[in-house]
């Protein structure tokens, strides 16, 4: 018998026709690590649920089947037995923190599991440790950033010990270093001290092969679960998205032995590449502003922000937004990314340094006088969701502007694929669902500049294509967009330029290949693969052209 035993499991959310869960039949081995993987909306979330036993306890519905842990029903487990056994961390860490400080968050699990104190700190202490968080052990949790409250409940969900992890996108607010370093350490769980890691993560090149199996599920059901290199096999004819980079750029030319890793690419590629190539990207630099004809439709000029009146998080900013532009800000956690947003749109004010738009000085403006021209989308969608229907959501941002619809909700929902969703209730919806809804609130105002901070966060690689595409419409349409992300293989497809921070400055700005390809840890899967054969390339297809051309070129000769 396995330590998890799902028979027959099918879930039903409130007032929903369709299962979120339809007859899954799973058994999960002591010391397993799983790779959930699948569409937004196709069951992992709701079975990770499951599997903490908050299905329906805490969300209500209709269950049917079983799920059984170690021998017994988790409807027998007591619930504070079972939090021991099986940690769970959910998408957004908000709804995670219940503290106002670091070290109470953490100690607030260790207490309702009755702890001892000098047991208690020092697991506090050595989950600070671990995560790099020490620093942050006396904050107030409402003060950090995003990918900070994301270690926070890392560590809380750890210092208790489990025997199970239960995660779904842990890393999603996690710059590339952190995130792998989290997940390097998930994997020595499981691999030196025998923890059950079950995981839904977008980063499929970072957790592919640290898996043992993996899971594919479509519309509730359990499609496919076999080891990752059958898996590839299986997947890369139907289900191409799903795998990493580099599988499928092998996957275009062979359907056996296709690698995982860029260890395992670079194997084959030097076999067969010619060292010396000819680079057939060669970018212009600074192409936009050198035609002549760009037009700088946002200027920041040795801009300052403070919380605290003495530390700045922002220090000597110059930033140029170009009409028609993409441009996409990298950096670690912490490193003032989201300030910058908020400082633009006036949530927060600037002490030092000026802010243009159109040549006009907005440094002092209201943020509702900016809003009219430059539209803000946060990290978390669920603040802009209060209403009960999509369109209602959507519309609300016209009305409060005392703006007539003329069929500009229509278009939204079109655009961004929401037009079955429309008489839902936004709250209802997945994660990656919400976070168009919130999206469209914000689009149907036309705004001229939009600032996106974390916009793929919660999407799947089908949804963040998606994505990619509406955004490339809105820039051909007139709206430049300045977005912040730690999705570096989505920054790599999308943007036209590229700014990196760290400690509150910008330490590099230049055209998307001159700076991610020159990048230690910003560089995609698919340009690491290519290094030392030809650095410029960043993606797929890029990559496809390049080994067409070196096998014309052997052929020839």
């Amino acid at each position: 018998m396995g330590l998890f035993e799902i028979k027959n499991l099918t879930y039903f959310y409130p007032d929903r026709e369709k299962p979120a869960l339809d007859k899954v039949n799973l058994q999960v081995e002591e010391g397993e690590f799983i790779f959930l993987i699948g569409a937004s909306g196709c069951g992992k979330s709701s079975l990770l649920r499951a599997m903490a036993g908050l299905l329906p306890d805490y969300y209500g519905g209709k269950i049917g089947g079983g799920v059984h842990y170690s021998g017994s029903s988790l409807g027998k487990w007591d619930k504070n037995q079972l939090a021991r056994e099986v940690g769970m961390i959910f998408q957004d860490p908000e709804k995670q923190i219940v503290m106002t400080g670091v070290k109470q968050e953490i100690a607030f699990g260790l207490e309702n599991i009755n702890i001892p104190y000098q047991e208690m700190r020092r697991r506090i202490a050595e989950v600070l440790a671990l995560f790099g968080i020490s620093s942050l052990k006396d904050e107030n949790t409402f003060h950090l950033s995003g990918g900070q409250k994301q270690k926070v409940v890392l560590a809380s969900v750890l210092a208790m010990h489990p025997k199970v992890l239960l995660l779904d996108e842990p890393t999603s607010q996690l710059d590339p270093l952190a995130a792998q370093e989290f997940l390097n350490y998930v994997q020595r769980l499981n691999m030196e001290w025998g923890l059950t890691v079950i995981l839904v993560e977008q980063r499929i090149d970072r957790c592919f092969h640290l898996a043992d199996r993996i899971i594919f599920m479509e519309d509730g059901k359990v499609l496919h679960s076999e080891t990752p290199r059958k898996t590839v096999e299986w997947a890369a004819e139907k289900h191409p998205q799903y795998i990493p980079p580099v599988s499928q750029f092998f996957s275009k030319w062979r359907r056996e032995n296709i690698p995982l890793t860029i260890k395992e690419g670079r194997a084959v590629l030097n076999g067969m590449a010619v060292k010396e190539w000819i680079n057939p990207y060669k970018e212009e630099r600074n192409s936009i502003e050198a035609t002549g004809n760009a037009i700088e439709i946002l200027k920041l000029s040795n801009v300052y922000t403070t919380y605290n009146k003495k530390d700045f998080v922002l220090k000597k900013v110059n930033l140029h937004l170009w009409k028609n532009s993409i441009t996409v800000i990298l950096g670690e956690n912490g490193a003032g990314k989201s300030t910058l947003l908020k400082t633009i749109v006036g949530l927060l004010k600037s002490v030092k340094g000026k802010i243009e738009y159109r040549g006009k000085d907005i440094t002092h403006l209201k943020p509702e006088k900016i809003a009219a021209h430059i539209g803000y989308l946060s990290q978390n969608p669920n603040d802009y969701l209060f209403h009960d229907t999509v369109e209602e959501e959507i519309f609300f941002n016209l009305k409060v502007r005392g703006e007539k619809d003329d069929k500009r909700v229509e278009k939204i929902l079109d655009l961004l694929k929401l037009k079955d969703k429309r008489k839902m209730n936004p709250r209802d919806l997945s994660g990656g669902e919400r976070q168009r809804v919130a999206l469209g609130t914000v689009l149907v105002t036309n705004p001229e500049i939009l600032l996106l901070d974390e916009p793929t966060r919660g999407l799947d690689v089908v949804l963040k294509d998606e994505l990619g595409e509406t955004l490339q419409v809105i820039k051909h349409q007139g709206t430049s967009i300045l977005m912040v992300t730690h999705d570096v293989e989505f920054a790599a497809e999308i943007s036209d330029s590229v700014m990196i921070m760290a400690e509150g400055e910008i330490i590099a700005d230049g055209k998307k290949r001159e700076v991610l390809a020159n990048s230690l840890y910003y560089a995609p899967q698919i340009n690491r693969l290519f290094k030392g054969i030809n650095d410029q390339v960043l993606n797929i297809e890029e990559s496809i052209q390049v080994i067409n051309k070196i096998i014309e070129q052997a052929a020839i000769g």
